[in-house]
């Protein structure tokens, strides 16, 4: 048996994507003192808001959507955020990030990776112990 995946004709076949790029923001409430938080009570809405005026204000509004989302189940981590189509997840807490990754992911075609979370990330000392690391 081979290791490899064929696309069959129908992925092949598929429509051109109608946005460039899908950003969705995790706006998520949870019932306040959960032990996880959640990206709304970090203030997720007004991040997905100033990001999607941000973005108009670049000319990115036709080609690239940003959406709020449900849980993203990565609340100790939040505000979270993911782009599709790469699928690369980004923690945010302030408008100076959200600027980054829209001129640097979305504008440039580059990643953030100080702010990037990677699969292994569960809560935030695993993020701070990389981006500590990535500093020295």
């Amino acid at each position: 048996m081979s290791d490899t995946v064929e696309i069959s004709d129908a992925v092949k076949d598929d429509p051109a994507p109608y946005y460039r790029a899908h950003v969705f923001v995790c706006t998520n409430e949870r019932e306040p003192g959960h032990p996880r938080g959640c990206c709304r009570e970090k203030g997720g809405d007004a991040l997905r808001d100033y990001m999607k005026k941000k973005a108009t204000g670049l000319g990115l509004g036709k080609a690239v959507r940003i959406n709020n989302a449900g849980c993203l189940d990565r609340c100790e981590l939040g505000p979270v955020l993911v782009i599709y189509p790469e699928g690369v997840w980004y923690g945010v807490t302030s408008k100076a990030d959200i600027d980054e990754v829209l001129q640097t992911h979305l504008v440039e075609g580059k990643r953030v990776e100080r702010l990037m979370l990677l699969p292994g990330d569960k809560l935030p000392a695993d993020v701070a112990a990389r981006r500590g690391a990535a500093a020295e």
